[in-house]
């Protein structure tokens, strides 16, 4: 069960949360996140989970490859941060995570009580919609607040429209 959210109250206001990865249609949920926060005067929360799976090495590599992750994770933040801020004039809060995508998407929706709305994108690939996609909307994966799912083919133009 999650906490009560906050974003209606005085004082608050309603946080659009999009998860940064590689993959292409990552770029299709910022874009639909960032005009939802435009639209309704929110806040645009970009988060990207560092997966722990590739830390099983001996110390002094671990620690390389933890630093490498980081930077690469910060990288891809700010790349994004910068597209957002550029083309909607707004400043993102970034959030860096170390854990399994799933499990750290909920903390951070548990821990922040501003949070509303889950945007992801889906892939339109032959392989599905992508992992995470296919984790959140599969059975058993139930979310505490909306997710919206936004298809990689839409244009700017499009998600304009519907946002």
């Amino acid at each position: 069960m999650v906490s009560k959210r906050l974003s209606r109250e005085a004082g608050h206001r309603r946080k659009f949360l999009a998860v940064i990865d590689d993959t292409p249609e990552c770029e299709r949920a910022v874009f639909y996140a960032s005009m939802r926060m435009k639209v309704t005067n929110g806040v645009l929360v970009l988060l990207y989970v560092i997966e722990p799976d590739d830390f099983q090495h001996w110390l002094g590599v671990e620690k390389i490859m933890r630093e490498e992750a980081a930077a690469t994770a910060n990288a891809a933040l700010d790349g994004y941060a910068s597209k957002v801020r550029q083309k909607f004039g707004i400043e993102p809060e970034l959030v860096v995570r170390e854990g399994k995508k799933v499990e750290e998407i909920h903390k951070l929706i548990e821990e922040d009580q501003d949070i509303s709305i889950l945007v992801l994108a889906a892939g339109s690939g032959k392989e599905g919609p992508g992992p995470l996609v296919a984790s959140v909307v599969g059975k058993g994966a139930a979310f505490p607040i909306p997710v919206t799912v936004i298809p990689q083919i839409l244009s700017d133009e499009d998600i304009e429209s519907l946002a």
